[in-house]
């Protein structure tokens, strides 16, 4: 259970905080809802505290997470499934996970393919929105600005492992 001011992650929205905890009435059921705020964007989104596991709501990262995911991003095995449709639904499987290491996957496989061959439009827009989700978490983790936050994460994911590349 969270508590107002929390700092958490939406897997699908980003980071953001536990702004309020509210008891409405929706659909003739009563039930607490988490308020949750994004920084970035200002999104705000009632999230039911009985659901907020199946959602995958979770606390953002310390900076020690944070720094031992930049260092594991270099060797991340990057997707090359040559099959548009199947590739963009391992992507979307990998972002509803909420685990920042599936999402950094995501990431960076398509950043390798944007600059390889171009990406769908589909596929830019995931980009995007895998990438807003990592930056508001490092923005919050790190309390960096957003443009900082955004450099780091492009300069570690263009990064290949020594001996590759």
């Amino acid at each position: 259970m969270f508590s107002i001011g929390d700092q958490v992650v939406h897997p699908m929205h980003g980071a953001g905080v536990i702004d309020d905890i509210v008891r409405e009435k929706v659909a003739g059921i009563t039930q607490d809802y988490y308020v949750f705020k994004m920084p970035m964007g200002g999104l705000v989104l009632k999230i039911p505290i009985a659901n907020s596991q199946t959602v995958g709501l979770r606390s953002i990262m310390t900076p020690e997470e944070t720094e031992r995911l930049f260092g594991t991003i270099p060797s991340l095995d990057v997707e090359v499934n040559a099959n548009w449709n199947k590739r963009y639904q391992e992507n979307m499987l990998r972002l509803k996970s909420g685990d920042p290491y599936e999402v950094a996957r995501v990431v960076k496989a398509l950043m390798h393919r944007e600059h390889r061959r171009g990406l769908s439009t589909g596929e830019r827009k995931m980009l995007h929105n895998a990438k807003q989700i990592m930056i508001s978490e490092i923005v919050l983790t790190e309390q960096v600005p957003y443009q900082d936050a955004e450099s780091r994460l492009n300069r570690a994911m263009m990064c290949v492992p020594s001996g590759q590349g």
